[in-house]
């Protein structure tokens, strides 16, 4: 008999999300999936999971989940969210844990950080549509009937539990999950001859910020107004990458990202690499970003150097009671103890 999780408390944000929709787009289904690609594929692969398995998705307005039927292991990945067990014992900012019935998880944000994913073995079993698990907000489909997650909802592994792990808790300790205070690096285009040269350095010279005016269509960027060119703002419909900065006529730009709509008819200046996507998600509104410009070359070799790392995540789990400082740092140690679960 397998374990499973219940909602006890979701905000507005909290979705169920796998690897995304593809191949739908040119009919005009967006991709969904994570906000942050590589915390999730962090929790998931910790688990033994496909990279893309459904995960809970959990947004900054938090949730509480109990453990019910069985004993079932969670993976957790994303931002500096709090973790509490049971309401009194603060977890690792990322890890894998046994939960026994009863057992509640308690999820809050933290000191920074947008997303954080919640993995349990195999995957969450909802119908798939479309061949994805991902929740579609706009449209309404996908997860559990288009929504985000509610108190009540039961949430089923797709695979047989195996609940042991070698105290009950282990901490993942990889550098990517860390808060980036590098720049966030780009590709110019496809659009860059739409704006004057004074915007192309103003993009890569001034510090730009997240604006309130953010979800999971885009994130809006508040900071100097980008100048078209001669030719324009309006462009003939194309399609829409994962991290495209379009700017509308009103030279404010916006970075369209897991729930864009698939074509847009505004330049678009640049587009954020594939590595970096994550964290530009995990950043706030108001907190700021700073940009730099990138090659394909180079971004390729930034996505292969993280495939490998995260084909590696065995060697970044730490065994409970471990004395690595960041381990130590991310626990509550008030009362000297540091493994949970055992009983």
């Amino acid at each position: 008999m397998n374990g499973q999780l219940r909602v006890l408390r979701a905000g507005r944000g909290e979705t169920i999300q796998d690897g995304g929709r593809h191949g739908y787009m040119r009919y005009g289904v967006t991709s969904s999936g994570p906000m942050d690609w590589v915390a999730h594929s962090t929790a998931n692969r910790v688990l033994g999971n496909g990279p893309g398995a459904a995960a809970i998705e959990v947004a900054i307005s938090g949730i509480d989940l109990r453990c019910e039927v069985a004993p079932l292991r969670i993976a957790y990945a994303g931002g500096d969210f709090v973790f509490t067990y049971n309401g009194k014992r603060r977890l690792p900012n990322a890890g894998l844990v046994r939960l026994n019935p009863g057992d509640v998880v308690s999820v809050e944000a933290g000191s920074w950080g947008v997303w954080t994913y919640v993995a349990i073995p195999g995957g969450i079993n909802v119908p798939p549509v479309l061949n994805s698990r991902s929740t579609n907000l706009g449209s309404q489909f996908g997860g559990l009937d288009g929504r985000n997650l509610a108190p009540g909802d039961v949430l089923c592994p797709i695979a047989q539990t195996s609940p042991e792990t070698r105290n009950g808790l282990e901490a993942i300790a990889a550098p990517w999950l860390a808060k980036s205070t590098k720049r966030i690096r780009l590709i110019l285009g496809p659009q860059d001859d739409f704006f004057e040269s004074s915007s192309m350095e103003t993009l890569f010279r001034e510090p730009y910020s997240v604006s309130p005016r953010f979800n999971r269509v885009g994130y809006w960027l508040d900071g100097p107004l980008f100048k078209h060119s001669s030719k324009g703002y309006n462009i003939v419909s194309d399609g829409i990458a994962f991290g495209s900065i379009q700017v509308p006529g009103s030279g404010q730009a916006v970075v369209l990202l897991a729930d864009r709509q698939p074509t847009g008819g505004y330049p678009k200046i640049a587009t954020v690499i594939r590595a970096d996507v994550g964290h530009l998600a995990q950043t706030r509104p108001g907190q700021e970003l700073r940009f730099e410009r990138c090659d394909f070359d180079q971004a390729r070799d930034a996505l292969l150097e993280l495939d490998q790392n995260l084909g590696r995540i065995a060697e970044y789990i730490l065994p409970a009671g471990s004395t690595d400082s960041e381990y130590l740092l991310g626990c509550n140690l008030i009362d000297g103890v540091v493994s949970v679960g055992d009983g």
